[in-house]
């Protein structure tokens, strides 16, 4: 007999990528005074200007996509795209870049940035390159115990074995190894102290690395959640590990401050979760490092019960 039991992936709102948000925004005649399409996931619509970008309709999804405006000047960053699968039906090309800002006497900044979607939002305009998990609320609310997260991959890495570091202001430096895709899902419980100060145990992981390229599309691949402490777990790979306070994600607290979301533990298995946090991404080093033209597709983001 079939198992009743089982049920059809449940997408993520706007999981599909079929409709997007177009954002034309003119930079600033000092470098160039080009206008530059940054592209959101949304209902399908246009906005003209260097307006701000905060989520709409309802979408739950933010990108690496940006609008800066350093030391004046209007800087655009886009590594996260709609493409055509087939027909009419679209995907999300994560694609690592190299940002370019020059101004003769004023301003040069090179920056790496590796498309990356996530659940939560950016907060713009960006005004600088320093401490980016500040700039981004990661995470949104949910109570619910999905089994896995499945999702439609097809992932190119270039040949060769290096990565690129470059945040801006400085020297770019090339490490060695290739990057990797990343993705990961994580379960929260969250609190709050009387400071305002926001604390989470993990209640659920999971997080895997691509480090082929595929042979075309990878329908309906399985990453499986593992509910409580997974330290010990034979498939525990350290970077499944709690986060470090220095690379804590940040989230508002009750007074509309931004602060980190420290993880102190590992919660029950049977804990119900506050938070889900989801990210998709072309590079899993530190921020400003990749492998410059990576491409990570993603389609039909979903959970699985």
């Amino acid at each position: 007999m079939p198992d009743l039991s089982a049920q059809k992936p449940e997408l993520i709102n706007f999981g599909d990528f079929n409709q997007w948000v177009t954002r034309n925004i003119k930079e600033s005649r000092i470098i160039g005074g080009n206008e530059r399409q940054v592209f959101e996931i949304g209902p399908t619509q246009t906005i003209n200007g260097d307006k701000a970008y905060t989520n709409l309709g309802g979408s739950p999804w933010a990108t690496s996509n940006v609008m800066a405006k350093v030391c004046g000047i209007t800087k655009t960053s886009n590594a996260v795209f709609p493409d055509v699968r087939s027909g009419n039906d679209k995907c999300a090309r994560l694609s690592t870049v190299l940002e370019q800002c020059k101004a003769i006497g004023i301003i040069n900044i090179d920056v790496v940035v590796a498309g990356t979607i996530f659940l939560g939002q950016m907060f713009e305009p960006i005004k600088s390159t320093s401490d980016p998990y500040s700039k981004m609320e990661m995470g949104v609310p949910f109570d619910k115990r999905p089994a896995a997260l499945v999702y439609d991959y097809k992932l190119f890495i270039p040949e060769g074995n290096t990565r690129m570091y470059s945040s801006g202001f400085g020297s770019k430096k090339t490490l060695q190894g290739s990057d990797k895709a990343e993705v990961f899902i994580y379960l929260q419980r969250r609190w709050e102290d009387a400071e305002g100060n926001l604390y989470a145990k993990r209640v659920a992981t999971a997080r895997e690395h691509h480090t082929k390229s595929s042979n075309g599309w990878v329908n309906g691949h399985r990453l499986e959640l593992h509910y409580g402490n997974i330290s010990h777990e034979p498939y525990f790979k350290p970077y499944m590990d709690l986060l470090p306070k220095e690379k804590s994600y940040c989230a508002r607290n009750s007074k509309g401050k931004v602060v980190p979301v420290q993880e102190v533990g590992w919660d029950s298995a049977d804990a119900k979760p506050t938070h889900m946090m989801i990210m998709l991404s072309a590079g899993s080093g530190e921020p400003y490092v990749g492998t410059v033209g990576t491409n990570f597709w993603v389609d039909n983001v979903a959970l699985e019960y």
